[in-house]
């Protein structure tokens, strides 16, 4: 694409790849926005969803770098691309504070909690062990705080009496799959 306003976005992925796929879907025949690279620091589903539809792939191993020096080669190979927005899509790895400070504003990640409540993992679980009535998702600005960053926009459902981990997780999937390349074109769209 040769396209002079066409945004690039970059996805960092570890494991399935759903909220990926939705993001592929969605974009696909999409002239104005490319997904320039999808990386993942596993061998996973993501680079096959990648390699599919002939978008460039990259799986960048972790093997037993220090964070700040695998975040240093991470950034060298998104910098080839100079993406507009870096996603993060299930990517299982704490950013450094350097990585993080040289993009502001440009990474996204997804949670599927109602942030500031579940940071971390397990947040069916955690909602369902408090009887919550409602659940959610969360996109946010990723900073050095662990799902602490600025929430861009959050969705929620209820929780039904007859939910379980299995069914929530469930639930909530299909409202990100939707949530996340929306709020990426907006976010794209207000960038000149």
């Amino acid at each position: 694409m040769n396209n002079t306003n066409t945004k690039k976005i970059v996805i960092l992925c570890s494991g399935e790849g759903s909220n990926l796929q939705a993001i592929i879907d969605y974009f696909n025949g999409y002239s104005d926005v490319e997904i320039a690279c999808i990386i993942s620091d596993k061998p996973s589903k993501s680079l096959e969803r990648g390699i599919a539809h002939n978008i460039p792939t990259l799986y960048l191993p972790k093997l037993n770098h220090p964070r700040e020096s695998y975040d240093q080669v991470l950034m060298a190979h998104i910098n080839l691309y100079q993406p507009d927005l870096i996603i993060l899509a299930g990517f299982m790895r704490i950013l450094s504070a350097k990585f993080i400070q040289s993009y502001p504003k440009k990474i996204l990640n997804i949670h599927p909690s109602l942030l500031p409540k579940y940071k971390g993992l397990n947040t069916h679980k955690r909602a369902l062990e408090n009887n919550d009535k409602i659940h959610g998702t969360t996109i946010h600005y990723v900073n050095e705080d662990l799902d602490g960053g600025e929430i861009i926009i959050q969705k929620s459902i209820k929780i039904l009496e007859s939910d379980n981990e299995k069914t929530l997780e469930e639930k909530v999937k299909v409202i990100e799959h939707q949530l996340y390349p929306k709020t990426i074109v907006s976010l794209l769209s207000s960038k000149h």
